[in-house]
């Protein structure tokens, strides 16, 4: 199914976009040679729609559904799969518990809409046992999910994608490009004019002070990974008390005293998004665990 590819041309670029995982897409070219633009585009597009059907959580058949809905039952999956499931398990190693690809579950109950809406602490004490990897026996290549559990890679499924397909532009063209998904991104450069190419650190708003204003942020970059983490869109807000829509999964409450926002550099964008989102998780510890890793970031509070 095509989903509205859009090609714009400058004087000396080419843009194509298209939506899917939730998010506009695109990528930009160093050429005004439109035809090639368009068609690379549309390889783009391809494969950022099979792997959204391979991997989201929100279809009724694919491998996650199986996964989901399998009640017990050992599931034998494919090699990319697998892959995955062996980077969330290292996630979960490397964060003691606080990157899962289980927690989704706590969806049920948490809808970060901007509104009041807080749940009890007994709705949250009774999805919590539905919670955790280490409850999951995974022996790669097979996977036995404990009945009434889910997997959501949502997490690292949409850098996953755009380091594939900056993989599969790299293969068939030479020149400098962006690929940018929803503000995670990964480039080729520099340009032919020898700049880097610039990115812009999105600005967040403070709801209890409609006068702050943050300055935007231009980020120049001409190789690697880049990935933003925060809850600018995605909160809760209750008696002047702010609440991310990032969750602790060991108390599946939202995590306390993290950056409004914290945007990382790194060699491809899963490693971007395994530091922000590592950070975001480490609360009030955010700025201090990524100068531990020697990572280049920015944070908003």
């Amino acid at each position: 199914m095509d989903y509205c590819l859009q090609l714009t041309q400058t004087s000396d670029l080419c843009r194509v976009r298209f939506p899917a995982m939730a998010s506009t897409c695109e990528v930009i070219f160093d050429t005004t040679d439109a035809t090639l633009a368009l068609a690379l585009g549309q390889l783009v597009q391809e494969e950022t729609q099979r792997i959204e059907r391979h991997l989201s959580r929100y279809r009724d058949d694919n491998i996650i559904f199986q996964i989901n809905n399998a009640n017990g039952v050992a599931v034998v999956v494919d090699d990319e799969t697998a892959d995955m499931l062996d980077f969330a398990a290292t996630l979960w190693q490397l964060s003691n518990g606080l990157f899962d690809i289980t927690s989704g579950k706590l969806r049920a109950i948490w809808h970060f809409d901007g509104s009041d809406n807080i749940p009890e602490q007994a709705a949250v004490d009774a999805i919590l046992p539905l919670i955790g990897w280490q409850k999951v026996q995974w022996q790669r290549p097979t996977l036995i999910l404990p009945a009434g559990m889910e997997i959501d890679l949502g997490g690292i499924g949409k850098e996953y994608a755009v380091d594939k397909t900056y993989d599969l532009v790299k293969s068939q063209f030479k020149e400098a490009f962006l690929v940018n998904f929803g503000g995670d991104l990964r480039v080729q450069g520099p340009r032919k004019n020898g700049h880097p190419w610039q990115v812009g650190i999105e600005t967040v708003t403070d709801e209890n002070n409609n006068n702050m204003q943050q300055q935007e942020t231009i980020i120049d970059i001409s190789h690697g990974g880049l990935a933003t983490s925060g809850d600018s869109r995605r909160y809760l807000l209750k008696n002047n008390q702010r609440y991310s829509h990032i969750l602790n999964p060991l108390t599946g409450w939202p995590v306390v005293s993290a950056p409004r926002s914290i945007t990382t550099i790194a060699p491809t964008c899963v490693e971007a998004g395994l530091c922000s989102s590592l950070a975001m998780l480490m609360g009030i510890n955010a700025e201090a665990f990524l100068e531990e890793q020697n990572v280049t970031y920015w944070s908003i509070r």
